[in-house]
């Protein structure tokens, strides 16, 4: 049974919601690790994409969180998913991307698949994930990127909410029009699909945080290890 668990976040904001989770799905008395690391989304969205500095600092994290004595770290966010395949070469202990159980939920819905970000670094690693992941079982998918182009500027440089979730709530009407089901690329992105009224929802709209979650609650009481 797992006892140590470590988080790598790469903005506040994720802290609370994951933290959230945890302690309403897994028990109390496990030990938690929290790595915050903004320095990661910042350069990541400054340059478009991951960088050989950004695979070094993660799997730095990664060190840190197995000397602690974690037995296993979580990612939570999909502009350094990849660095996972890196950095599990270089520790002992499973290294997870946040985005794999919510794509595994997806294909039980529907092979047609909407994939909204709001930053290019988030969308690309999870619609390449996305068809990897479907490769892998067999499966065919037919994936339909969305980027919510001005909403990451709109609340993260100018703290202008109300723009960021109009563009977002305007780009899932239109991707629920030719979709089964929508992936979120990011955890702040969940808020306003909540707030969408039942009538306007069409197809499930999935968000990474809890279902990541619940798959690291079946991993707590578990043996052996979990590479994905």
């Amino acid at each position: 049974m797992i006892r140590k668990l470590a988080f790598l976040h790469t903005v506040f904001p994720a802290f609370s919601i994951f933290d959230a989770l945890i302690k309403e799905l897994l028990p109390a008395d496990l030990t938690v690790y929290h790595i915050t690391d903004e320095i990661l989304a910042k350069v990541v969205v400054a340059q478009g994409g991951l960088s050989p500095f950004l695979y070094r600092r993660v799997a730095e994290h990664a060190f840190a969180a197995e000397q602690a004595g974690a037995e296993l770290l979580q990612m939570t966010c999909s502009s350094i998913s990849p660095c996972a395949d890196y950095v599990r070469a270089l520790v002992s202990i499973p290294v997870l991307k946040v985005d794999i159980p919510m794509i595994d939920k997806a294909f039980e819905i529907g092979r047609r698949i909407g994939v909204a970000a709001t930053a290019m670094s988030a969308l690309n690693p999870l619609v390449d994930l996305v068809r990897s992941r479907a490769s892998e079982q067999g499966r065919s998918v037919e994936v339909e990127p969305a980027f919510c182009e001005g909403a990451y500027a709109a609340l993260f440089s100018r703290g202008d909410t109300a723009t960021h979730d109009q563009i977002v709530r305007d780009t899932l009407q239109r991707l629920m029009e030719r979709n089964e089901v929508i992936l979120l690329a990011q955890a702040s992105m969940q808020r306003v699909a909540d707030a969408l009224p039942a009538e306007e929802r069409k197809v499930p709209i999935l968000a990474s945080p809890r279902l990541a979650v619940e798959h690291l609650r079946t991993l707590v009481y578990a043996t052996g290890d979990q590479q994905e």
